[in-house]
């Protein structure tokens, strides 16, 4: 006689980490209690909008197509920004930290140079380029600069003068001790000078597209003020908000796959 045959299910507990709960803590409690607010009456939609109708917006002006459109501008101005104002940088900081020549003819400039506000210099890069592309993409490459070039310039002048005398005493090349020791020894700061570079990237777009633009979202958000258009204004302000979070989280995962070989090497120490 056979037995009969039992089916049992475990049941699994899954657990959700509190490292991934905990950063979306705060901006879910003040998006409830605004909801709430506005719901209530507390808060009047002229001064500012509830979530609901703020995305409601946002859905309307996506199925437009200017949302989209006006995101897309701005995401080109602000990549083509950076990749120039960071690149040239990135350049000076290498060329001032490897040569101490070029170090006392260029740095004592670009120090005068980098405290002068970049915004300011708004009216003079209208006055020379006009309001085209040109002048956006410039000012994003300004303000995009120094905060490459001050830390590629600070990581290379800090790499451990130890491991500079190891490569000589392997009689490494200058390209071979540049790309295996003072390279992957200053990048740690390079990433963080790039870090920083991507916020200012985004407060200086949104200036210049509220100042001097015909597209954009920075000009989305000047048109709906003459408007009044307080959802319209709000959402543009949460777009650059998620905008800056997408690109901070972009330079950890950069961070994160660049710097692998750091914790590596600490977990094996």
């Amino acid at each position: 006689m056979q037995k009969p045959v039992t089916l049992t299910t475990t049941r699994k507990n899954f657990h959700l980490p509190v490292d991934k709960i905990l950063p979306f803590l705060i901006p879910i409690i003040v998006i409830l209690f605004w909801q709430v607010s506005s719901t209530l009456g507390w808060l009047s939609s002229s001064v500012l909008p509830s979530p609901m109708a703020v995305l409601q917006d946002g859905i309307k002006l996506t199925v437009s197509g200017e949302l989209p459109k006006n995101l897309s501008i701005s995401l080109y101005r602000a990549t083509v920004g950076l990749l120039i104002g960071g690149g040239i940088g990135f350049v000076l900081g290498f060329i001032n930290g490897m040569s101490n020549t070029f170090r006392l003819l260029f740095d004592s400039s670009i120090q005068m140079f980098r405290n002068i506000p970049h915004l300011a210099l708004i009216p003079l890069i209208i006055l020379w380029l006009g309001i085209n592309e040109s002048a956006k993409i410039s000012l994003v490459a300004i303000g995009t600069m120094f905060p490459v070039y001050i830390n590629t310039f600070h990581g290379i002048r800090s790499v451990d003068p130890d491991l500079i005398e190891m490569g000589k005493s392997y009689q490494l090349t200058k390209s071979q001790m540049f790309f295996k020791i003072i390279f992957p020894a200053a990048l740690p700061q390079i990433l963080v000078g790039i870090r920083y570079a991507l916020g200012v990237m985004w407060t200086t777009l949104i200036v210049a597209e509220t100042i001097s633009a015909s597209s954009g979202i920075g000009y989305m958000a000047n048109n709906a003020e003459d408007f009044m258009d307080m959802e319209t204004v709000v959402l543009c302000i949460v777009v650059y908000a998620v905008l800056g979070k997408i690109s901070d989280l972009v330079a950890k995962s950069f961070e994160s796959l660049l710097l692998d070989w750091q914790h590596t090497g600490r977990s094996n120490a």
